[in-house]
């Protein structure tokens, strides 16, 4: 598996190419700004994009859509209660002083237990809401991609529009905290961690050391 990670944007999102080595082919998740960079990042791997996956549908994550659509003509994924969002990314965008443009309608819808695959990669769908009504969480060979649901030492805000805490503690504890602690996360900001890390020393959702 190939990851590759760009920090996009004023916000700096975490936008991740993730290739099949055998295929070449790849999935690009949250491809938030910065569409040019991601494009010349896929060249320069040799990877030719298949799937485009919104972990959610906040604008700093997903301002490139359109543009990485238009590029690629790969279908755009996120699920269907974040999907109303990519209508408004520009109007939330200037609220924050900043522009993205309007995202394309999604191809396709995904939830809780669904597969999406890349080459020889699969990916595997957690509803994780909280952070949003209809944030995902992306599982593949050991690795989870988790959007702005979980952070190293941290979690995702719930106080924007649709944010619920206690949803966010449930998805986290109860869904992710369930993978085996070896698995490595990958935040949609800030450094990479793993599920054992944050199941022991999070300090918002974590559990404790266990004997």
């Amino acid at each position: 598996m190939i990851i590759k990670t760009l920090a996009v944007g004023p916000i700096m999102a975490n936008c991740f190419i993730v290739g099949c080595e055998q295929t070449r082919e790849a999935a690009v998740i949250d491809p938030g700004d910065e569409a040019d960079r991601i494009l010349l990042t896929l060249a320069e791997t040799k990877l030719t994009v298949t799937q485009i996956l919104n972990t959610h549908g906040h604008f700093d994550h997903v301002g490139a859509n359109k543009r990485m659509k238009k590029a690629t003509g790969a279908p755009i994924l996120i699920h269907a209660l974040d999907a109303p969002m990519l209508r408004m990314l520009s109007r939330s965008a200037a609220a924050w002083g900043m522009s993205a443009e309007d995202s394309p309608a999604p191809d396709r819808t995904i939830d809780e237990g669904d597969t999406v695959t890349v080459g020889t990669i699969t990916f595997k769908v957690f509803h994780t809401p909280g952070h949003t009504p209809g944030g995902v969480s992306l599982l593949a060979d050991g690795r989870l991609f988790v959007g702005d649901t979980l952070f190293a030492g941290s979690v995702g805000r719930t106080d924007f529009p649709g944010g619920d805490f206690d949803a966010l503690k449930s998805s986290i504890q109860k869904k992710l905290f369930a993978l085996a602690d070896d698995v490595q996360v990958f935040t949609g900001h800030g450094p990479e961690t793993t599920i054992g890390e944050e199941k022991r020393h999070n300090p918002f959702v974590g559990m404790g050391e266990r004997s």
